[in-house]
């Protein structure tokens, strides 16, 4: 069982386990540095204060040791996208897809979204698992440019809210 919580300044040293090793290939392939845990941890709490809110950023706790990151992202009125990272050593434990129904639920009462969509990296196929046990369908793809401007046709992916 995980549970989901705001981001504490505390938190940077975990974060800089989490990104990093195999958890980053397909995200920036380079690992956060400390100095950039703490930025983004303060960035967190900045936008968590904004109104309205555009962006939810929540720790993954596994029996109070932060393993992952989920946010949830206003991308407009009624549609958002989700993405979440967890730490190498604790991926194949469902850790992901509860979070994920977790923030789905969010998405769709606290949030007032009616639409999410979120994609993964076309050699990252477990987290199209995630996505479609935290009832996703898969839409298509989405092309993306890596550092040296390759395309890549990233797997897109869309849950509608039954009241939409």
């Amino acid at each position: 069982m995980v549970t989901l919580r705001p981001l504490a300044l505390g938190d940077a040293a975990a974060l800089t386990r989490i990104y990093s090793g195999a958890s980053i290939r397909h995200t920036t392939g380079k690992p956060l540095t400390l100095d950039q845990a703490h930025e983004k941890i303060r960035a967190a709490l900045a936008r968590a204060a904004e109104t309205p809110r555009a962006q939810w950023s929540w720790g993954i706790l596994h029996e109070d040791d932060l393993i992952g990151l989920i946010a949830l992202r206003r991308r407009t009125p009624v549609m958002g996208t989700i993405s979440y990272i967890l730490r190498e050593d604790t991926w194949g434990h469902g850790y992901a897809t509860q979070a994920a129904h977790q923030v789905v639920a969010a998405a769709f009462t606290t949030a007032g979204l009616h639409r999410l969509e979120a994609m993964h990296h076309p050699n990252n196929p477990a987290s199209g698992r995630v996505l479609l046990k935290a009832g996703f369908t898969r839409i298509g793809t989405s092309d993306r440019h890596d550092d040296g401007a390759a395309t890549i046709p990233y797997e897109l992916y869309a849950l509608e809210s039954a009241d939409a």
